[in-house]
């Protein structure tokens, strides 16, 4: 799996970042963010959870022995808390705040009001519904309780047309006749729907569902104004997808149930510009091989695509998003036997798979979220795990279209329109492609590299002549802007006979010898002038296999052997 190492700088105990736009927020204790939007001043908002306690050699905790007693009685922001994030366009943090509610809670879902304020769902610990309306600042204008205090749980706030909110989660079924909601259950759990006004104003609550264990997980409105529900419903080992479908006022128009032998975890419900919906969510193939399936149907309940994208390890797509072309992007995680990476995703209209990312170090990362921005690129919101750490930190980044993580600098933009009209005819004979992200690579497959060879090819020197001159002259042109110049050489997965640790390692030094090569060739063609300047920008990395090519869930061997260049900037 891809390790994306990021060089932080740890700033008091709030924050790191670095060049790319990856924001950690370092605080004690586990932390994550759930759920990212952007403001109308283009800064990114995103809400989640953190987690203050009293010492304990403190006298507050020394009067509680039991802890749950201990968990309730917590105030003043102790014990998990909301907490809303503000990062403006610089990578700045502009706003860090918890709620300081009396109960222990989680939020999962904020919303952008026109007033450019918020509403942000959760939930109480104990297990009560939460929802908030804050103004700009992220101070509470008030706060909303409600459920039936068995054992609920919000999923996520959904955004209507009228300015109002759908709230869909989940809820243990009651049996206490005196519940101010709901004399009983459906089954042993059920999807709970609060429907609430542009003003918070609760408009209407229910509860739907089979006899069985039934959850909420994810809602859409429909352009008709009507609503399409999406969640589960389990007994014993038996498992179903629910669709359902509603008036504007909670009314059941139809139930579809989809029962299948494979466990089956549905994650975002979005409506698509052809007016019909997407699904996406996981099945389990095999023990903790979880596989990422995509549905798309239409509001008659009717299947257009289901399609399920192998991997190669266990992976799932926990948000998804449309581009103005139709295309998509998903986020969620990835996992094997060592550790989870986060996971960006990017597929076409007929959801055939276009590329994908990893990001993350050694231990456990995850994208629970994702907003496209106004300018194309992706806002993302999750966790992230220091190496050699157990506890989890807010994690707030941002994604070139390309998948690429974007930089801070705004050097990044000009740069990146310079370097395009410098290799424009390279780019019109697919020679090359050049990422937002500054980097070049080759497309050539007169470029790549054969089978286990490194050493350079009469086309190859030829073609880095005229490139190196094109290359140094753009850099030296723009040395108050450039931090390195990384030459990165790459690997197919190929390598037989021999296990993964010797497969990895022949590929690592394979790699690493590219590099050298297409490296010294450069440096070589240079004055002595221009080669003492390269001397404090070049660096040579080999990343054997971990950025293989893959097209449509197979690996192209052929694009992998390659090397690839990275332009960094300062900031």
């Amino acid at each position: 799996m891809k390790k994306l190492f990021f060089s932080l700088l740890l700033l008091t105990d709030l924050f790191a970042k670095n060049m790319n736009f990856s924001i950690i927020i370092d605080k004690p204790f586990n932390d994550a963010l759930y759920d990212i939007t952007e403001d109308y001043d283009r800064t990114i908002s995103a809400v989640g959870f953190s987690q203050n306690f009293i010492s304990s050699n403190s006298k507050e905790a020394q009067e509680h022995t039991d802890p749950f007693e201990y968990l309730a009685s917590l105030s003043g922001g102790q014990g998990t808390q909301m907490h809303l994030l503000k990062v403006g366009t610089d990578g700045d943090i502009l706003l860090s705040k918890a709620a300081a509610l009396s109960l222990c809670n989680e939020a999962v879902s904020v919303i952008k009001r026109p007033d450019n304020g918020y509403f942000v769902g959760g939930h109480t610990l104990e297990g009560s519904l939460l929802f908030l309306k804050l103004d700009t600042n992220a101070n509470i204008v008030f706060t909303k309780t409600f459920g039936t205090k068995f054992n609920d749980r919000m999923s996520k706030l959904i955004s209507l047309k009228d300015g109002g909110v759908l709230a869909i989660g989940s809820s243990s079924t009651s049996r206490d006749a005196n519940d101010p909601l709901f004399a009983s259950g459906l089954g042993l759990g059920d999807i709970s729907l609060t429907r609430l006004s542009k003003e918070g104003e609760m408009l209407w609550s229910n509860k739907y569902g089979t006899k069985n264990d039934d959850k909420g997980i994810s809602a859409v409105e429909a352009n008709d104004g009507s609503l399409i529900i999406v969640g589960t419903s389990a007994s014993g080992t038996d498992n179903a997808l629910l669709l359902m479908r509603l008036t504007e006022n909670g009314e059941k128009i139809w139930l579809k149930e989809y029962n299948s032998t494979l466990q089956l975890k549905p994650y975002k419900l979005i409506q698509l510009r052809d007016a019909n919906f997407l699904l996406t969510l996981t099945q389990n193939d095999m023990p903790q091989k979880e596989q990422i399936r995509l549905i798309k149907f239409d509001l008659e309940k009717n299947i257009i695509l289901d399609k399920k994208i192998s991997t190669t390890y266990a992976s799932a797509l926990k948000d998804i998003a449309e581009f103005s072309d139709f295309s998509l992007m998903g986020v969620g995680y990835v996992r094997d036997k060592q550790n989870t990476d986060a996971l960006m995703m990017l597929l076409d209209a007929n959801l055939n798979m276009k590329t994908q990312e990893h990001y993350g170090t050694k231990n456990y990362e995850s994208f629970h979220a994702l907003k496209i921005l106004h300018n194309s690129q992706v806002a993302v919101a999750g966790a992230y795990t220091y190496d050699n750490f157990q506890e989890s930190n807010m994690w707030l980044a941002k994604l070139n279209k390309d998948g690429s993580m974007a930089q801070i600098s705004s050097n990044s933009d000009t740069l990146f329109a310079a370097l395009k009209k410098v290799f424009a005819d390279e780019i019109n004979k697919n020679i090359l492609t050049i990422k937002s992200d500054l980097t070049i690579e080759l497309i050539d497959p007169s470029l790549y590299f054969k089978v286990g060879e490194y050493k350079l090819k009469k086309a190859q020197k030829s073609f880095l002549s005229n490139f190196g001159a094109k290359l140094v002259a753009f850099l030296n042109n723009n040395q108050k802007s450039i931090e390195a110049l990384e030459v990165n050489g790459h690997t197919s997965s190929e390598w037989g006979g021999v296990d993964f640790t010797q497969q990895y390692l022949n590929n690592e030094k394979l790699s690493m010898e590219r590099s050298y090569s297409v490296l010294s060739y450069l440096f070589t063609k240079q004055n002595a002038a221009t080669q003492k300047w390269l001397n404090k920008i070049l660096i040579g990395s080999g990343l054997s296999f971990s950025k293989k090519v893959v097209f449509e869930s197979s690996e192209d061997y052929e694009k992998s052997r390659r090397v690839a260049f990275k332009i960094v900037v300062k900031k």
